[in-house]
């Protein structure tokens, strides 16, 4: 894994953070701290959006046990399931949290970047130019996130109060979802255009290379991000939005020297452990990824229908992810059953797990934001659709090819025990010839991309695999009803939170209708 992160805490006296942080002791022996910096900097603000959004990219306890696993793990089934009441009804702890993650978070900052960036003399602002661009890429992936996972939020307005002066801009406007996506690839199309002629001067490109822990000050790698989230946005949205957009695909997969995107896994985006436990950025919490699935012995459980799949695809994969029950066997946790038939075959040792070596116990686990493999399978969908040409069967399984990669790249950083052997090119061959792989054998494509990139992001990306399984009802899942409760099947978006209906009450009377269970985001139209 290519990148180390060096981490920087910043103490901004203008900002409004909210941190439940380890100790500084603790941080200083886990993290590099670049600057020690406590001046409120357009440099150090990109390292705080970055920092702040620790905690929904990294893997640690209070993300996965509280709030993922609950959620997205079962509404995906990407974590076993039991079947206990009320299981479809999304904990207000989880949602309240993400919603006050971004807002308290890289929203924050970043509007406070973008409003001290704007006082900025043209020729400082010149010289923070990519400071600037950078900052927009991750922070319009955060917004569709949120997006994804609660429809209209408030957008343009929000976090502009220190900019206008006036108490009002505090209770923003809730921006129309699709609005949103056409606005940031508008903005992300020109960012693309000028990063392919930026200059930057020697000393701000070392300061940049200093104050992004994300892809180390390599501009080669923002331009990659900044289209292959272009094309994850075009490609979410791509029954719904205006042919002046989705047109765009075309333009990037036909001029990879303008418009490069990820396509291998040597330039993966994503957060690489500089030490162990590295969910401490954040947290009180200990334990980490190890604390937040094996705890009670219930939250690693293979999941019933991923595991089946794998095995009757006879998927290389599989033992890099899971760890067979006590007989040998890759028997996931059936979601089809009552509790008291899944708690015995737990007791007994009949359930498999997440492998310990790749996951529970690997200290070093990625925070995963857009892989070569997401990208390639977007690329399949892509062509397959007919909104750019080229080979569908090679780019899906291209990206069949980097998922295997990657995740046995995932088990040689673990420590626990010693990696596996990668499969070779002909196991890989055999397990794309199979008859729920193979392209040429399938007559719905559209399954098989979608199969792949649910087995593919699964528990790394869950707000990803979720949106997905919306938007392209691949896999088919199903799903034991909950009889005993008002929320009987998986929902289609998250609630927003009480305190924001209390408080931005009169702009959220403008979204009250749309603020139910079973509305669907603006993309899920199939």
């Amino acid at each position: 894994m290519k990148k180390t992160i060096y981490i920087i805490l910043l103490a901004f006296a203008s900002a409004a953070l909210i941190f439940n942080s380890c100790s500084k002791d603790e941080m200083s022996q886990l993290y590099k701290d670049p600057s020690k910096s406590t001046t409120a900097s357009v440099e150090n603000f990109l390292t705080g959006i970055l920092q702040t959004s620790n905690e929904v990219v990294l893997p640690w306890y209070w993300r996965f046990f509280v709030v993922e696993q609950p959620t997205l793990g079962l509404y995906t089934q990407s974590m076993g399931i039991f079947t206990g009441k009320d299981r479809y009804l999304p904990p207000a702890v989880a949602t309240n949290w993400r919603w006050e993650q971004y807002y308290n978070g890289p929203l924050t900052q970043f509007r406070q970047m973008e409003d001290l960036y704007n006082k900025l003399p043209e020729a400082s602002q010149n010289d923070y130019r990519i400071f600037m661009l950078a900052a927009k890429i991750f922070f319009y992936d955060q917004t569709q996130q949120m997006v994804d996972l609660f429809g209209d939020i408030p957008w343009s307005e929000a976090g502009k109060v220190r900019q206008s002066g006036a108490l009002e801009a505090s209770l923003p406007k809730y921006d129309n979802a699709k609005e949103i996506y056409e606005a940031m690839l508008t903005d992300l199309k020109d960012i693309a255009d000028e990063l392919n002629s930026i200059t930057v001067a020697a000393f701000y490109g070392g300061l940049f290379q200093t104050k992004d822990y994300l892809n180390n000050g390599d501009i080669s790698l923002w331009k990659k991000y900044c289209n292959s989230l272009r094309l994850r946005l075009l490609i979410r949205g791509s029954d719904v939005l205006e042919s002046s957009f989705t047109g765009q695909i075309a333009t990037i997969l036909a001029d990879p020297s303008a418009y490069p995107v990820v396509t291998s896994n040597s330039d993966d985006i994503m957060l690489d452990a500089g030490g162990p436990d590295l969910y401490a950025t954040t947290s009180s919490q200990t334990g980490g990824i190890r604390e937040a699935m094996e705890t009670w012995g219930q939250f690693d459980l293979a999941p019933y229908t991923y595991l089946k799949n794998m095995v009757d695809n006879s998927d290389p994969r599989l033992p890099a992810m899971f760890d067979p029950n006590l007989e040998g066997e890759y028997i996931g946790l059936n979601h089809m059953e009552d509790g008291t038939t899944q708690n015995t075959k737990v007791a007994a040792g009949m359930i498999a797990r997440f492998d310990t070596a790749s996951f529970t116990r690997n200290d070093y686990f990625p925070g995963m934001v857009i892989s070569a493999a997401e990208v390639s399978f977007m690329i399949a969908e892509a062509i397959h659709r007919g909104f750019a040409s080229g080979n569908a069967k090679v780019a899906y399984e291209t990206g069949v090819r980097q998922s295997i990669e990657f995740w046995y790249e995932v088990n040689s950083t673990g420590t626990y025990r010693t990696p596996l052997t990668p499969p070779t090119g002909d196991q890989i061959d055999t397990y794309l010839a199979e008859p729920g792989v193979s392209w040429d054998g399938n007559p719905d494509k559209m399954a098989l991309i979608g199969t792949q990139k649910w087995l593919n992001t699964g528990l790394g990306q869950l707000t990803q695999t979720w949106s997905e399984v919306r938007r392209l009802n691949h896999p088919a899942l199903t799903f034991l009803p909950d009889n005993e409760s008002s929320q009987q099947l998986p929902p289609m978006r998250w609630l927003y939170p009480t305190s924001e209906k209390n408080l931005n009450d009169v702009n959220y009377a403008t979204v009250a209708d749309k603020d139910k269970l079973d509305t669907k985001i603006f993309w899920d139209v199939n």
